[in-house]
């Protein structure tokens, strides 16, 4: 596997690549996600060793590895953990916290001691033996919450009366202290669905100390903004813009992952509306607004060749599709987003402050418009524009912080979302600017657009 996905990741400019769980599992369909052998690479794909060699090779071109790990919850497999000495030992023994009903798995006793030091063991295993860069913890908001997935009557308040579950809270921070003073540098991602606070924040300032949070609202939010009919999304323009609301409060990866093409929720170019054609261009349109928005950026394998079945975990991706010019366009055109969020730091340099972006068209909610800008430490900005409409708007007028030429760097109906088109400003003020340009706008596309420096 390394001799193909290596080179088409570097191609490609991606910097990390996240594996689905690869401890080993009973059941493939659950994608890894209920695991018995929390110590063992699944061997479907090989040796242990195979692993540390592909892992080594990514690393040698410089590309880092994070690694699903399921700490949430474990199948009642006979070889399991389940009832492991005939009574329960690494599950809870209270039936109110023992089991996740839904999925039909049991829940680690966060509080026992051994149990503490078996999980935190696992996770440095992974670390320390693979040289994983970064774990990413699934279904945390399972962890944290009694009544998770619980009715009325199934569950017990805390001692304080509330449905936090202490022990599993302390865990965490026991987790993540202690992965980050074993290994300093390492990458501790929480997918956490709800509005527990201060996921991001360190243990000894009250937060879970992890590094980065799975942003599920913006996904949600997104994902039920495109689904709306184009006429119709004037009515649901909050959900483009509540993001930056609370794009802060955490340090948040952006992310259209495995759940979101599977079980009848299409994929990512079937979600659009409207003819073959503007399904493409809509998702490039969505695409550029993931890689402008404040937050890390994350695309499951497929979704960057507009694959249009959903995922199947027994089948590969249908890299047949780049025979045809539309899917081989669109991966020419995220290749063209990846490298040049890599080319401008405004990008990614101030994620996690104010700082680094300014809205300039927030309340266009009748013609489907946004706009806004990225900023760097050193002052330097890319303004991004997004149409969201399958209606052409020309011309369109909108403010701008600069006066002078701006060069269009993306265009996402450019064929690979290259362009050559220049604008330049008027001194006409402008959405709190004092200068504004006029461009066409066409129809479900985006424009990234930056100030021409005199020498």
């Amino acid at each position: 596997m390394a001799d193909h996905l290596i080179p088409y990741l570097k191609e490609m400019g991606y910097t990390h690549v996240e594996f689905l769980p690869l401890t080993e599992h009973p059941l493939e369909m659950s994608w890894g996600y209920q695991v018995t052998g929390f110590f063992a690479p699944t061997s479907r794909f090989g040796t242990p060793h195979d692993f540390m060699y592909l892992i080594d090779k990514l690393h040698q071109a410089g590309i880092g590895v994070i690694l699903d790990l399921v700490l949430s919850h474990f199948p009642k497999d006979e070889y399991g953990l389940y009832n492991f000495d005939g009574v329960p030992e690494y599950e809870y023994s209270d039936p109110f916290k023992a089991e996740h009903k839904g999925w039909g798995t049991m829940v680690f006793d966060y509080g026992k001691g051994s149990v503490r030091s078996f999980l935190m063991s696992v996770a440095c295993f992974w670390i320390e033996n693979y040289h994983i860069d970064g774990l990413r913890l699934d279904a945390v908001a399972s962890m944290l919450y009694l009544d998770y997935c619980r009715e009325d009557g199934e569950w017990r308040p805390n001692v304080f009366g509330g449905n936090y579950n202490l022990e599993a809270v302390d865990f965490l921070k026991q987790l993540n202290k202690t992965v980050l003073t074993k290994y300093p540098g390492t990458m501790m991602i929480a997918e956490e669905s709800t509005s527990f606070p201060m996921i991001t924040m360190p243990p000894d300032l009250g937060g879970l100390g992890f590094h980065f949070k799975w942003n599920m609202g913006w996904m949600n939010d997104m994902l039920a903004y495109i689904k709306v009919d184009p006429f119709f999304r004037k009515g649901s323009h909050n959900k483009l813009t509540f993001g930056i609301a609370y794009a802060y409060k955490e340090n948040y990866i952006l992310p259209f992952s495995h759940d979101e093409v599977v079980h009848g929720k299409c994929s990512m170019v079937s979600k659009m509306h409207g003819s073959y054609q503007d399904k493409f261009r809509a998702l490039k349109a969505l695409y550029a607004f993931q890689y402008a928005h404040p937050g890390k950026k994350l695309n499951f394998m497929g979704n960057e060749i507009a694959q249009f079945i959903e995922w199947n975990y027994l089948r590969p991706i249908d890299w047949f599709l780049l025979d045809y010019d539309t899917h081989r366009d669109m991966q020419a055109y995220v290749k063209k987003l990846n490298h040049l969020y890599l080319e401008h730091p405004c990008f990614y340099e101030l994620d996690n402050t104010y700082d680094g972006f300014k809205w300039l068209v927030v309340d266009d909610n009748v013609q489907n418009v946004v706009a806004f800008y990225r900023e760097d430490a050193n002052g330097d900005r890319v303004v991004a524009i997004v149409n969201f409409c399958d209606v052409t708007r020309d011309p369109y007028p909108f403010g701008v912080p600069d006066k002078g030429k701006y060069q269009v760097i993306m265009d996402s109906n450019g064929v690979g979302g290259e362009s050559d088109k220049v604008f330049e400003t008027e001194d006409i003020p402008m959405h709190g600017q004092d200068q504004s340009i006029k461009i066409k706008l066409e129809g479900n596309s985006a424009l990234y657009l930056k100030l021409i420096k005199e020498e």
